[in-house]
């Protein structure tokens, strides 16, 4: 694992760390997307499915999005200017690390902000998201996200836990029916929203992600 550091357009400088397969199997670098600020939400969360990522041969990274960590500026509510934030470590990666395409991976409040920079960003060829807000509470926070997600044409998973707080299963699905281009869904018996985005299920997103990552 190593740190580096990202400067945004808006002057922003971003903490993040690469994990580096010991022999890469894939010229795909998948960038995860930490869960909310605003409820502490850091890229320590995103650890466990990175480090078993690069051991399957991947590079990954993770990052503090602004005002998290030792990453600069101010978090916002809404994670409207967090979207710089993703697109600037997606074109640092494209930039600086022999890879030729990006997988987004947003988990709960990630989601959504990691959905919103799809179309800017053209070496992304897939996304997935874990626990994405859909629901009416989540929508007063993170409604401007949902048009630019489900729009995008590029291919995307969403997993949710069949007992997510934030967002019901007929609301995935109603959702997901509607995107444009590829979208599945896998729900996951039982979990509940942090409990999916919790260590205990690191394993079985790597799986999904790795799985997602084949149909590319």
């Amino acid at each position: 694992m190593e740190s580096c550091f990202v400067s945004t357009r808006d002057g922003v400088v971003l903490h993040a760390r690469l994990f580096k397969p010991t022999s890469a199997q894939f010229a795909t670098a998948v960038v995860l997307v930490h869960p909310y600020s605003k409820l502490g939400g850091c890229q320590v969360i995103m650890h466990g499915i990175a480090s078993r990522l690069s051991i399957k041969g991947f590079t990954a990274v993770t990052f503090d999005m602004r005002g998290v960590g030792r990453s600069t500026g101010k978090s916002s509510i809404t994670g409207i200017p967090e979207i710089e934030d993703v697109v600037a470590v997606c074109n640092w990666v494209s930039d600086n690390l022999p890879v030729n395409r990006i997988l987004l991976v947003g988990s709960s409040a990630g989601a959504p902000i990691a959905g919103s920079a799809l179309d800017h960003l053209e070496k992304v060829v897939g996304y997935v998201s874990i626990g994405y807000p859909f629901g009416l509470a989540a929508s007063f926070l993170f409604g401007k996200h949902y048009k630019p997600t489900l729009k995008a044409r590029k291919p995307k998973l969403f997993i949710m836990g069949s007992a997510d707080w934030f967002t019901s299963v007929r609301q995935l699905k109603s959702k997901v029916k509607s995107c444009d281009g590829r979208a599945e869904m896998h729900l996951i018996q039982g979990a509940g929203h942090f409990e999916v985005e919790g260590p205990a299920f690191d394993s079985v997103m790597v799986n999904l992600i790795v799985e997602f990552h084949e149909t590319l």
